[in-house]
């Protein structure tokens, strides 16, 4: 017998015998409610299913088990947009923080910094948040945080969870978004692991809870002791004054949140709450990484808004970072997508937090000269949150001799030259184009989560792909059906993980202005400069015209000198307006952005210059900014508007000289709140 005939009916007979294995395991588990396997079994088939089919795709059956499992093996989740945006906090660490915190807010609202606020204060649970969406008292939906504006819709992995009601009691709004915290006990989290093979054990409760939350087959969600408590209120029908009015009424309603919290008016009550919670935090059965403090004014919170990404109400007061000491096993080099070179350590391995760490970053060369850091040395490591892990000091040096670590003359990756900007500390390889590790970074930026989230489209299959030449830039990313016959037949794929991510890179075509912008991975342009970049150009048309006037942008409201530049330096370049160009005619680029507002301001340029009297100057253009308006730093002929207090200097001379119209503070109010 021919030796490839032998071969594959070998993977046939093994694909029938998946086929009726997990066959038979479904009927047990869903007819039956009695699987005779464990999840991570069932699993294990699945995937040894998935990989044949993917290896072998013309042994695949006609009666594909793939095709036939449904809920078990589905590969994505619904998405699902949250009626207002879920935040992320703004991080603090000390009385410090928390006082310069305290000091940001009643600047803002214009009152003495004397006068005293009343806060909430609760202990951050390390879960996963989710939004719940009632109307008319009913559940609609169940959402992951996911970007902030659309998350996954795990309505059925949730019907089992403690606390989470699927109707509400009482006297409940019409419609209400809550908010909270899905996490497991600390006592479940070993129950789960302890039916776990060791390669499938969860490494600590909260990524349990996320992967118990997000099961392709509810069923195992439903199966997992979940808990659920409420920690915030999205987009309501029914206007609540204060935080606590609003925690009042959830408990009618059905729904509880944490026991352990405070409300004070003192600062020094607020710390040493935190400094409370943190010493019984290991008593907890829930894992907590730091105590939510915020402003239980739900009407100042309004005024407050977000800056950035984060509510300038509300602060995450983190706990101290976790700290072990490992052996420096080696120092090696990494090219980041703006050619920034950066020393990692490859540590031997230890577990902080239930984390095992192996790798923490050295920061730049300059660190290592400071800190006397060699390979070798016992140093001490530090690990906060997410943050990745650092070298804090070295504790042990290595008594054999060993060479200093030095600066590369050339790219460790592509060879190119390398320089250090003045005033900066980090290195950077100046093949910004010829680089391999800078192309393939900005191909995994511009695929990823706060991108275009291309879902199934990773640093693997970019880093495959690149590699074998079939994509060289983001733009290829939208003409992989050229290469259709090739990558269904690489390892690792088949036809129908292809068909899915098409499917996936064709729904990412449709993408905000601010998430396109962010995509492109201009240095120094993160989520917050790209949203104010969006506001201020509007439509994709107008950024590419930017190209002929980079001169606009010195004058942009809460644009840095250093993003400036950047863009100008990126503008320069004739492949990347090339680019955006191409871009722009393969994606659907929608403005978000645009305000709908009717208001007097709305599409006005405006400038504020003077000392105003009843409310800041930050809450004046964050007023501003909420109904269209733009605001500009320096008075040009461009101007409409400039907003004038008390002692204002030469903005309004040079305004009356262009014969621009003059508004009293008196008349912006009257004028925005019209």
């Amino acid at each position: 017998m021919n030796k490839h005939v032998g071969e594959s009916q070998k993977i046939i007979k093994r694909l029938k015998e998946l086929a009726k294995l997990i066959d038979k395991h479904n009927h047990h588990y869903h007819n039956e409610d009695k699987p005779k396997i464990n999840d991570a079994e069932y699993d294990k088939l699945i995937r040894e299913n998935l990989e044949l089919e993917s290896k072998y795709p013309k042994l695949k059956l006609t009666e594909s088990i793939s095709s036939k499992v449904g809920a078990r093996i589905q590969n994505k989740f619904v998405k699902s947009s949250h009626l207002s945006p879920m935040h992320s906090l703004a991080n603090g660490f000390n009385q410090k923080d928390l006082i310069e915190f305290d000091e940001r807010i009643k600047k803002f609202l214009n009152i003495n910094l004397e006068q005293k606020l009343e806060y909430i204060c609760e202990p951050k649970i390390d879960g996963l948040s989710l939004n719940l969406t009632y109307k008319k008292g009913y559940l609609l939906t169940a959402a992951t945080r996911g970007d902030g504006k659309i998350g996954e819709n795990v309505t059925n992995n949730i019907q089992n969870i403690e606390n989470i009601p699927m109707s509400l009691k009482g006297n409940y709004p019409e419609l209400i978004e809550i908010r909270g915290e899905i996490f497991l006990s600390k006592s479940d989290f070993q129950k789960i692991n302890e039916n776990l093979e060791n390669s499938n054990k969860f490494s600590n409760p909260r990524n349990a809870a996320a992967g118990s939350l997000r099961q392709l087959d509810y069923n195992i969600s439903r199966s997992r002791p979940l808990k659920f408590l409420a920690h915030g209120i999205g987009k309501s029908s029914k206007d609540f004054i204060q935080f606590d009015k609003f925690y009042e009424n959830l408990e009618t309603f059905g729904i509880v949140r944490n026991k352990l919290n405070l409300k004070t008016s003192n600062l020094k009550l607020v710390y040493q709450f935190y400094k409370q919670v943190d010493n019984k935090r290991s008593s907890l059965d829930y894992d907590i990484d730091g105590l939510v403090v915020k402003l239980n004014s739900l009407s100042n919170q309004k005024r407050l808004g977000i800056v950035g990404k984060n509510p300038r109400w509300s602060l995450a007061l983190k706990f101290s970072a976790e700290k072990a000491k490992t052996l420096i096993k080696d120092i090696d080099f990494q090219v980041g997508r703006t050619g920034s070179i950066t020393p990692v350590a490859r540590l031997e391995s230890v577990n902080i937090g239930g984390v095992i760490i192996s790798n923490a970053t050295l920061h730049n060369f300059d660190e290592i000269k400071k800190k006397n850091i060699q390979i070798g040395d016992l140093v001490e490591i530090q690990r906060a949150g997410d943050v990745i892990p650092q070298v804090l000091r070295v504790t042990k040096k290595n008594t054999n001799k060993c060479k200093n670590i030095e600066p590369p003359k050339a790219c460790p990756v592509c060879g190119g030259e390398t320089y250090k900007e003045k005033n900066e500390a980090v290195l950077r390889c100046t093949n910004t184009y010829g680089c391999y590790a800078q192309q393939i970074s900005q191909i995994i930026h511009f695929i990823s989560k706060k991108a275009l989230n291309i879902d199934g489209f990773g640093e693997k299959q970019a880093k495959q792909f690149y590699d074998l030449k079939i994509i060289s830039n983001i733009a290829d990313i939208f003409l992989l059906e050229k290469n259709k016959n090739i990558i269904e037949n690489l390892e690792g794929w088949g036809s129908l993980s292809f068909k899915n991510l098409i499917s996936s890179i064709d729904k990412s075509k449709t993408i905000n202005l601010d998430k396109f912008i962010y995509s492109l991975g201009i240095r120094f342009i993160g989520e917050i400069n790209a949203e104010i970049l969006a506001k201020e150009f509007k439509n994709i048309e107008n950024f590419v015209s930017l190209s002929d006037n980079t001169s606009v942008l010195t004058n942009i409201d809460g644009l840095g000198p250093k993003a400036v530049s950047s863009i100008i330096e990126y503008f320069s370049h004739t492949q990347n307006l090339s680019l955006i160009k191409k871009l722009s005619k393969i994606l659907d680029i929608k403005n978000n952005i645009v305000s709908n507002s009717k208001n007097f301001f709305n599409n006005k340029s405006i400038i504020f210059t003077g000392t105003l009297n009843s409310i800041s100057r930050d809450e004046a253009k964050h007023m501003a900014k909420e109904v269209g308006a733009k605001i500009l730093s320096s008075v040009t002929k461009n101007t409409d508007y400039v907003i004038v207090g008390d002692k204002a200097g030469s903005k309004e001379k040079k305004a009356r000289e262009l014969n621009l119209k003059i508004f009293s503070e008196k008349d912006f109010l009257k004028k925005i709140k019209s």
